[in-house]
């Protein structure tokens, strides 16, 4: 199970939005740079960043503070927010991006994603945000009328990397992880998927070493460790002991 801490970029600082509202944004570190040094620091071995402005405006946005993360970290990230072209797909792996998230595009254009997972093998995932059950676009501006199992299914073959699933509606108020829901995605098709929206505390981090989780890549956790709900240590102290046991 991998912990991954996420970085919001909006404006070129680090926020946590409530509930994917662009007007309810916290700003918790104006570096973010800084902030994917403290990330590893702390132990994280990934790191997922997302544009929000670049989710609106369907073209990156943040380049700059993505940059200043690359520079300042040595683990793999995860980026996603704006990518709509393998032009951009192309530019980011070129900079180091490890994987790139594909939202939006994923809706709109699903033939493009199976292009780019053929041409970046091993460097393309998939973000499901689903508001109700249904699958959200445009930095969750609109609801589609396509379901998140729905949409999986059509990559299932594509050589996607990974699912990122965020349910809308736990996002960044800290609820917890909707379990149910994730698991029942994770269930309908064999790529791997990782949990986000509403990660509260180590009892999350607990349930998700449980065994009918086991066929999760991870999760993402980011308000809870921003405002210190979530100790780095303990939860990462939790997951390599798991990881012992396994092997």
């Amino acid at each position: 199970m991998i912990l991954f801490p996420a970085i919001d970029l909006k404006d070129g600082q680090c926020v946590r939005l409530k509930l994917g509202d662009m007007n309810q944004a916290t700003v918790f570190n104006d570096n973010p740079g800084a902030q994917a040094k403290a990330f590893e620091d702390q132990g994280f071995e990934w790191l997922h960043v997302v544009d929000l402005n670049g989710a609106f405006a369907g073209e990156s946005v943040n380049g700059a503070a993505v940059d200043s993360i690359l520079q300042s970290t040595s683990n793999p990230v995860q980026l996603g927010g704006g990518i709509r072209t393998l032009d951009h797909i192309e530019n980011w792996l070129s900079k180091g991006i490890s994987r790139v998230i594909l939202g939006t595009v994923a809706v709109r254009d699903p033939e493009l994603v199976k292009q780019a997972c053929a041409r970046f093998p091993g460097k393309i995932a998939v973000g499901i945000d689903a508001k109700g059950g249904y699958v959200a676009v445009e930095g969750w501006a609109e609801t589609s009328q396509l379901t998140a199992v729905d949409l999986a299914k059509q990559f299932e073959d594509a050589g996607v990397s990974a699912i990122i699933y965020t349910d809308i509606d736990r996002d960044g108020i800290l609820k917890g992880l909707n379990i149910p829901s994730t698991l029942e995605l994770a269930q309908s098709v064999s790529i791997p998927v990782i949990a986000s929206g509403g990660l509260a505390s180590i009892d999350d981090v607990k349930r998700l070493l449980e065994p009918d989780c086991g066929i999760l890549e991870g999760a993402i956790s980011g308000r809870a460790l921003y405002d210190g709900r979530l100790d780095p240590q303990e939860a990462m102290d939790l997951i390599r002991s798991a990881r012992k046991e396994a092997s």
